[in-house]
């Protein structure tokens, strides 16, 4: 019983699969979050040309 737990531990360490989905998942997350950081940024841009052209009609 001990040997086929310490068998299946270290069958889990040797699997990496996991981890590279892991590391797929947050690479993804932070470039959602640049998208969405950038849009923002030119959403605050744009409205304040549309703004400054209503103004001046």
């Amino acid at each position: 019983m001990l040997t086929s737990l310490i068998l299946l531990v270290q069958n889990l360490r040797a699997d990496k699969r996991g981890v590279t989905a892991l590391e797929y998942g947050l690479i993804a997350s932070l470039i959602a979050v640049a998208i969405i950081a950038a849009i923002t940024g030119l959403g605050t841009g744009i409205a304040s040309t549309f703004n400054n052209i209503s103004s001046h009609l």
